[in-house]
């Protein structure tokens, strides 16, 4: 069975086809969030803070920090974003025991990243375009960790699934002459806007069953996408996820903070077996008591202990060069 392997100062967390679904809090991110990207710049990190243990809390198995912020003052984020990146790892892993996925499209950000994260984190991210390749690969390998490779190249985003499908096949092969393996792959096919595509649940779905049978990878995905531009999203969000995971999905770059979307990863675990003896559902389930009786989510989820599922504690992390 492919297993991705991640680790903080002291736990560890796999994703695999044989794992508990693992979700990614993707709330430390500064796009499309103005308040927080003028916080970032002002050096004002008390929303990252509240994020990181509200995610954490909720749920999240692992952290996605970045730091993407144009600042008004310099808009080079080659200047700016690797040291901000730095900042807030220290910060983050500073509040919350988990590994960290670290997110950036700057590949300086991303080895300041590297260089100061502990355990094994996972890298965000690379993609089939050449240049890109070339930047990141050597990254992973250095640093010997494992990546998310979105299913994209020098052609843009492809509507069409098989295309997705052999850009993926392409990163695999790049990154096996560099002697990185595909169990260190996650795989983004990149889920397309349902309202924009009626077959997009579809596609994903066939695509995650290919990838897992073909490739022998594991998946990851931005959950949300599904929904853009519909009302009810997170409604829409609950019903794709376990539908993801039923056709081999074993990850996923999601907001935590979501009691109908985290309620349906835990009844999805149960269904695939992979909640023993029902343990996390049954502690769930007083989680969704607790709201009921009037309290935050983040709330009752801290109290009832949710973010005990998942993480592998009392093995120590450490940093594993190549």
């Amino acid at each position: 069975m492919t297993r991705t392997v991640l680790e903080s100062k002291t736990k560890t967390v796999v994703i695999g086809f044989d794992e508990p679904f693992c979700v990614i809090g993707e709330r430390i991110n500064p796009t499309g969030r103005k308040k927080l990207a003028a916080e970032l710049e002002a050096g004002d990190f008390s929303t990252v803070e509240r994020d990181a243990l509200e995610q954490v809390a909720c749920g999240a198995m692992v952290l996605d920090v970045n730091a993407g912020v144009v600042y008004n003052s310099n808009p080079n984020p080659n200047e700016t974003e690797p040291p901000l990146m730095r900042r807030m790892i220290e910060l983050v892993q500073g509040l919350v025991d988990v590994p960290l996925c670290i997110d950036s499209s700057v590949p300086g950000a991303l080895e300041a990243g590297l260089a100061i994260c502990e355990g094994r984190p996972l890298l965000n991210s690379v993609t089939g375009e050449e240049e890109r390749l070339e930047a990141i690969l050597p990254l992973v390998k250095k640093y010997n960790v494992p990546v998310v490779a979105i299913s994209n190249d020098d052609t843009g985003i492809s509507e069409d699934p098989d295309v997705r499908f052999s850009v993926a096949k392409k990163i695999v092969e790049r990154a096996a002459d560099f002697g990185i393996p595909a169990h260190d792959i996650v795989v983004d096919p990149l889920v397309m806007p349902v309202g924009a595509m009626a077959s997009a649940g579809q596609q994903v779905f066939a695509l995650v069953r290919r990838l897992r049978e073909e490739l022998g990878v594991n998946t990851t995905c931005g959950a949300s996408n599904i929904s853009f531009g519909l009302p009810n999203r997170h409604g829409v969000n609950a019903a794709f996820l376990p539908m993801a995971i039923g056709a081999g999905m074993t990850s996923a770059i999601m907001n935590p903070v979501r009691a109908v979307e985290m309620e349906a990863i835990r009844a999805a675990n149960l269904l695939m077996n992979n909640d023993a003896n029902g343990g996390e559902w049954i502690r769930f389930s007083r989680v969704l008591d607790a709201v009921k009786e009037g309290k935050g989510f983040a709330e009752a989820s801290a109290e009832v202990g949710a973010s005990r599922a998942g993480g592998r504690s009392g093995r120590e992390g450490r940093r594993r060069r190549g």
